[in-house]
């Protein structure tokens, strides 16, 4: 089922986890019948660990939020049933993070997404995250006729203006 995306950029709006972390939405989009989706994060120094590095959580969540875009874009409300992230180089505070999400598959009411954590000012690949989505069923008519937030670049800024 496609859709205007309506219900993805209200679920985004309503999504406090990823304003609270800075999370940007620059793109969502569903073309030849899968969703693709892009977020930014600034890695702040409250995400940094004991290591003087950015916490695997805080990359694992700026994935899981471009895995989020990436698989509601087809029209279907749907959520996340198994993850797995594998990184590969530390981000460090001051580094801004790029997640960009494709669909590589749906099958039934399932999906398999893959998402690419880089670092935006070299493109050093900093984590690669695989997805399995499950659809649970339509939007809600609230979802998908509620006034939504546009996904673009300043959306979810860490000041709390959407």
């Amino acid at each position: 089922m496609v859709s205007d995306l309506g219900h993805v950029r209200a679920m985004w709006a309503d999504d406090r986890a990823s304003a609270g972390l800075g999370i940007e939405c620059l793109d969502v989009r569903h073309e030849d019948g899968l969703g693709a989706a892009t977020a930014r994060m600034p890695v702040t120094e409250s995400m940094v660990n004991g290591h003087d590095i950015c916490h695997g959580g805080f990359i694992f969540a700026l994935a899981d939020s471009a895995f989020a875009l990436a698989c509601n874009a087809g029209g279907s409300l749907t959520v996340a049933a198994t993850c797995d992230i594998s990184f590969v180089t530390a981000a460090r505070r001051d580094d801004v993070l790029v997640a960009v999400a494709r669909e590589r598959t749906t099958y039934g009411r399932n999906g398999i997404t893959d998402v690419t954590v880089t670092r935006q000012s070299d493109g050093a690949v900093i984590a690669e995250f695989r997805g399995r989505s499950r659809s649970v069923g339509a939007p809600t008519a609230a979802r998908t006729s509620a006034p939504a937030l546009e996904c673009r670049p300043g959306s979810h800024r860490p000041d709390g203006d959407h």
